[in-house]
This record gives C-alpha cells, sequence and structure tokens, in this order.
C-alpha cells in the first residue's frame, strides 16, 4: 500500500493548475492560425491533439490558450508506468475504511477544465480506452469501479499532445484514437519567430549570440536526417542561451545544452561540436 499512495502522490506532482482569470499571458508566438483553430475547436468542445516534435512550443501554446480562454488547465506528464487507474482514479484504505478517490482526469471533467495529456502515446494502451467516450458526442468518462459514468461539465475540455518522431511498433497510437481528435501541426519555429522567442526568454543576452544560437540550432537540426534522434529544440536552444547569460564559456554552454543531451554516439557529437565551433570559434 505504501507504494501505491507514493506513486498517487508522483502523479500528483504532475498535475498543474492555471488559475482561470489574473496574471499576465504566458509568452506564446504565434507560427499561424493555430490560436483561432484551437478557440474554433473549444466553441464546438472538440477534443484536440498537438502535434509535433518535442521542445517546439506545444505545451507553453496549451498554457498560453488556457489563460486566454480563462479555463484551469490539468496536466499530466504521461509515462510508461500511468495507467487507466491513475487518471480516473481507485478506492484507497484510509484507517479502517475504504474511499474513492479521483485522479486528475475525473477531476478536469467535473470541474470543466481543460485536460492535458502530454506525451500520451508514453501512457499504457488501456489509457486511450478510457478517454474514447469524452472524445465523441457522449463526452463522457466512466468509472468502471465505482460503476458509475460521469457527463463532462459542458466547458471541459480533452488535449493531447503527441510526437510523431516516438512512434514505434510499441509505441504509437491507433489510427481509430488518431481520428478522435482534430489535431494542429506544430513545428520549430521560423528564424525570426525563434530569434524573438529567445531574446525574450533570455532577455539579457546579447543580439549577436541570440542569432548565434539560432543560427546553430537550424543546422543542427539537418543531422537529423543523418541519425539524430530529434532535432535541436527551441527549448534547447533557450537553455543554452541561459547558461551563457549565467556566464558560461560559449562553446561549454552549448555541449552542455545542445550536444551531450542530444546523443551518445561520438560521431553525431563531434558533427554538433563541429557546428559550434563554426559559430563560435575560439
Amino acid at each position: 500500500m505504501k507504494s501505491l499512495i507514493q506513486r498517487l502522490r508522483g502523479v500528483e506532482r504532475d498535475i498543474v493548475q492555471t488559475p482561470p482569470e489574473g496574471g499576465d499571458a504566458p509568452y506564446y508566438e504565434a507560427q499561424g492560425g493555430e490560436a483561432e483553430l484551437f478557440e474554433a475547436a473549444y466553441r464546438k468542445r472538440l477534443p484536440v491533439m498537438l502535434k509535433g516534435p518535442t521542445g517546439c512550443g506545444k505545451t507553453r501554446f496549451l498554457e498560453y490558450m488556457a489563460w486566454k480562454l480563462k479555463r484551469p488547465l490539468v496536466t499530466v506528464a504521461c509515462h510508461e508506468d500511468l495507467t487507466a487507474a491513475d487518471l480516473v482514479g481507485r478506492f484507497l484504505l484510509e484507517g479502517e475504511q475504504t474511499v474513492w478517490q479521483d485522479g486528475p482526469l475525473t477531476r478536469a471533467v467535473k470541474a470543466g477544465a481543460i485536460c492535458y495529456l502530454d506525451e500520451i502515446v508514453e501512457a499504457r494502451t488501456d489509457t486511450t480506452v478510457v478517454i474514447h467516450p469524452l472524445t465523441d458526442h457522449r463526452r463522457q468518462l466512466t468509472l468502471e469501479k465505482k460503476g458509475v459514468e460521469i457527463d463532462a461539465h459542458e466547458d471541459f475540455m480533452l488535449v493531447i499532445s503527441y510526437n510523431p518522431g516516438y512512434q514505434t511498433v510499441l509505441k504509437d497510437l491507433k489510427p481509430s484514437t488518431k481520428q478522435r481528435f482534430v489535431a494542429i501541426a506544430f513545428d520549430y519555429p521560423a528564424e525570426d519567430v525563434e530569434r524573438r522567442i529567445l531574446a525574450n526568454e533570455v532577455p539579457d543576452l546579447a543580439p549577436d549570440l541570440v542569432q548565434k544560437l539560432v543560427a546553430v540550432g537550424r543546422r543542427a537540426r539537418v543531422l537529423k536526417d543523418h541519425g539524430l534522434e530529434e532535432g535541436t529544440s527551441t527549448r534547447a536552444l533557450v537553455y543554452a542561451g541561459q547558461l551563457l547569460s549565467a556566464g558560461l564559456a560559449p562553446l561549454d554552454a552549448c555541449r552542455a545544452a545542445l550536444v551531450v543531451p542530444a546523443t551518445d554516439d561520438p560521431e553525431l557529437a563531434e558533427a554538433l561540436m563541429e557546428i559550434l565551433a563554426a559559430h563560435f570559434p575560439q
């Protein structure tokens, strides 16, 4: 029982509540008509899938939209041990009594929040069975262990994120699940947009360093077609910029943020270091 409680607490740490009103808007640079598309989906309460590579701004976009729509946001970071019971809830022992504890999805359904299942492909397959009735005309959540069905609050919305780069034979969403969602495709920002993002996230970074980091990122992404599992993300560039802002030498900062996390392959690491050296000669 102790391990079960610890696991539930682990899920709780993945939940982020965004106040429906007040506070500054999360910074987000629009790349197209994604905000208008999301608002249209929300007006009709259609489930949405954010599709794109890691670190390209999917989560920040959703935080911005939750703020704009003045809706609370419940975020669950999916992982390989996440089960349907972790999402909907389960019976727990408290003293000599057995009590039901709602999971984050159930709380969102009841409260009319936006529920965001981040990287859903990482979760166990039984989680997709649970969300199916929430993605069609029924808009219901079945609590099988309680033998009840909950009608979703009129303001509830389900959003998932999906990274096509992670798909494998064992880990992928079924076409029948994908087609239950309206999809918004994301990619790495255009060069000028990425510069603005980096300048905003690291405001004390010199403009020439911002330009060089963005140029490094765009060159490094070419290696994704030559063995690199993931392209250099905008988030990784922000991390490199923050290390530079903290006083680290350019090559050291970029190695720590852009090379070492990206690959264990010596040849790919060397190729990335050559790109860095070309933009930050010593």
